[in-house]
C-alpha cells in the first residue's frame, strides 16, 4: 500500500539569517539582565553599601524609580545614615509617590534623630496607608517608644500592647511592655509583662533584671 509522502514545513531561507539574528539579541539582552546588579538582593545579603551605590546609580538613569528609592532608604538606615535616609526618602516621599514603605523608613529615621512629632507623624501616615502591613506591629512599637520618652506612659502602654497583637511572640517588646508600665509605677502589671517576656525568652537578661526591680518594688 502506497503511503502518502510525509510533507515538510516549506523552508524560507531568508528567515534563517533573522532568526539567527534574534536569537543572538534576545541571548545578549537575557546576558545583560542576569549581570545587572540587583540592589535589594545586596540588601537582604547585608551589602548595604553596596546597595546605596547600586540604587543611586539607577536613579541617576531614572530618577523615578520608586524602587530604587526604598532599598536606597533602606540601605541608609542599615548604615545609620539617618539624615541622608531621610533626605532621599523625603524626596521620594513627596515628588514620586507616597509611598507607605517610605513613610515607615522616614519614620524609623526620624525616631532616630530624635525628631519625636515628626517621628509620630511618618507611622501614622503609615499605618493610614497600610493598616494590614507587614510591619504594622514596628509603627506601633516605635510609636510606643516615642510615647515613652515623651514620659506618655498610657499611650506608650496602649502602642506597645497593640504591637504585641501583632506580634505576641516578640519577648522583647514584652520587655519594653513591662518597662513603660514600671516608669509608670504599674508594678503588678509590669511584672505581668516580664514574665510574659521570659515565658517566650528565659534567659532574656533585661527581662529578668526589670522582674527583679519591681519584685523589689512591691511587685508579687
Amino acid at each position: 500500500m502506497l503511503r502518502r509522502p510525509e510533507q515538510r514545513a516549506p523552508t524560507h531561507r531568508w528567515l534563517r539569517p533573522w532568526a539567527l539574528c534574534t536569537a543572538l539579541l534576545f541571548a545578549a539582552a537575557s546576558a545583560g539582565a542576569q549581570a545587572r546588579p540587583d540592589a535589594l538582593e545586596m540588601y537582604r545579603q547585608g551589602r548595604y553599601e553596596d546597595a546605596r551605590s547600586t540604587c543611586l546609580a539607577e536613579l541617576s538613569s531614572d530618577p523615578s524609580n520608586i524602587e530604587s528609592y526604598v532599598v536606597l532608604v533602606w540601605s541608609l538606615l542599615a548604615l545609620e545614615r539617618y539624615a541622608d535616609a531621610e533626605l532621599y526618602g523625603t524626596k521620594a516621599y513627596t515628588t514620586v509617590r507616597r509611598d507607605p514603605r517610605l513613610a515607615l523608613s522616614l519614620g524609623e529615621a526620624a525616631f532616630y534623630q530624635g525628631k519625636n512629632e515628626r517621628a509620630l507623624e511618618r507611622f501614622r501616615e503609615y499605618m493610614n496607608l497600610l493598616p494590614d502591613g507587614a510591619r504594622i506591629g514596628t509603627a506601633y512599637y516605635f510609636t510606643a517608644e516615642i510615647y515613652l520618652r515623651l514620659e506618655r506612659y498610657a499611650h506608650a502602654d496602649i502602642a506597645m500592647r497593640t504591637a504585641l497583637q501583632y506580634e505576641p511572640k516578640n519577648a522583647t517588646w514584652w520587655t519594653r511592655l513591662g518597662y513603660i508600665r514600671e516608669r509608670a509605677s504599674d508594678w503588678a502589671f509590669a511584672l505581668k509583662a516580664y514574665e510574659a517576656a521570659l515565658a517566650i525568652t528565659p534567659g532574656l537578661t533585661d527581662a529578668i533584671r526589670g522582674k527583679e526591680r519591681v519584685q523589689s518594688r512591691g511587685g508579687r
